[in-house]
């Protein structure tokens, strides 16, 4: 299966990025080969819709779940509407959250975990 996980850089190696909607960069990894790519989030320097531009990147690569440390609303609703799970509150590099997920530590987010606009500050 396909996750997708917030990312400050390139590599299962990097620093997972606490925001969502304006993150550099979505590591989607195949939860069974570890095969991997980067995908740049082209909605995070948007002047606004960020979150629901990076969730619309995100639906398209096929990803079942996300993995981010925080998610707004219009980005929550927009996840929730394309079918995808969310799991917020993840800190740490990427190949650590992948891992917790394939043992099943990690649960789903049903409501949004910051306000609008939050990672504008």
């Amino acid at each position: 299966m396909k996750i997708a996980i917030t990312a400050k850089g390139k590599e299962l190696g990097s620093d997972i990025d606490p925001r969502f909607g304006r993150c550099g960069y979505f590591v989607i990894v195949d939860t069974d080969t570890m095969e991997f790519e980067a995908v740049i989030n082209e909605g995070a320097m948007a002047s606004g819709g960020a979150g629901p531009q990076a969730a619309q990147t995100v639906s398209k690569t096929g990803a079942k779940v996300l993995i981010t440390g925080n998610v707004g609303p219009n980005a929550h609703h927009a996840l929730e509407a394309a079918g995808i799970e969310i799991i917020a509150g993840s800190s740490g590099q990427v190949v650590d959250m992948v891992e917790r997920y394939k043992k099943g530590e990690l649960s789903s987010t049903t409501a949004p975990t910051v306000g609008s606009h939050a990672g504008m500050r």
